[in-house]
């Protein structure tokens, strides 16, 4: 449960997302279902009762084919009753695809490349990036859902022995906690030995998802 009142699981937010919160007829978000908990509880400590979330299924992480036309039809779905909508999404795979598309509508969206960028922060993830080509970032959503997005899509748990195939060039697990929850970084180091890498928890907070929402 989150402090917005909103009952939130996993697995829903993983394979279908997240209805409206309401219709207030101001602005609506428009997430990815696994930013569901982080921006409910921005929405609570920021008391923007003036914004409700809609998500699409997190699993379009996997497959980010599907993130534009998915956003197109939901903005189109829901712009009527909104003021303005905002698209919480980062380029996340789609190559430039889901920019393109959030500018043919006229909305704007989050900057950076994925989600694991505005959780460091844009310039900080910029400033790193080269020197963290071999590491593996988890968020605390994709650590619950481990098994949903990393071991059954790549068919680890079938067959283990495709690890080094995935994981041979990576060195560390990096696990960007946007909470500090004692039992979810033991999932997360957890996670990072079934994989064979080293382990590194970085405390980011919301990053600059955080400053995203607060300039709207």
């Amino acid at each position: 449960m989150t402090g917005s009142g909103t009952a939130l699981d996993d697995t829903a937010l993983t394979d279908t997302g997240l209805a409206p919160t309401g219709e207030t007829g101001r602005v609506l978000l428009l997430a990815c279902g696994a930013l569901a908990r982080e921006i409910l509880d921005l929405i609570k400590i920021n008391k923007w009762d003036h914004m409700d979330l809609t998500c699409l299924p997190a699993i379009y992480h996997i497959q980010p084919e599907k993130i534009a036309p998915a956003v197109q039809d939901a903005v189109i779905k829901h712009r009527e009753t909104y003021a303005s909508i905002f698209v919480v999404y980062a380029d996340c795979g789609t190559g430039g695809g889901l920019k393109k598309t959030c500018d043919d509508l006229g909305v704007e969206m989050v900057a950076g490349p994925h989600c694991y960028s505005f959780f460091e922060g844009n310039d900080r993830f910029a400033q790193i990036a080269e020197d963290e080509f071999t590491a593996f970032y988890l968020t605390d959503f994709l650590v619950r859902q481990f098994d949903a997005f990393i071991i059954k899509p790549m068919g680890l748990d079938r067959h283990p022995e495709l690890r080094d195939m995935y994981f041979g060039n990576y060195e560390k697990l990096v696990y960007q906690a946007q909470t500090d929850d004692p039992a979810l970084t033991e999932k997360a180091k957890a996670c990072a030995d079934r994989l064979g890498l080293d382990f590194e928890r970085r405390f980011t907070g919301y990053g600059d998802l955080s400053a995203a929402l607060t300039a709207l």
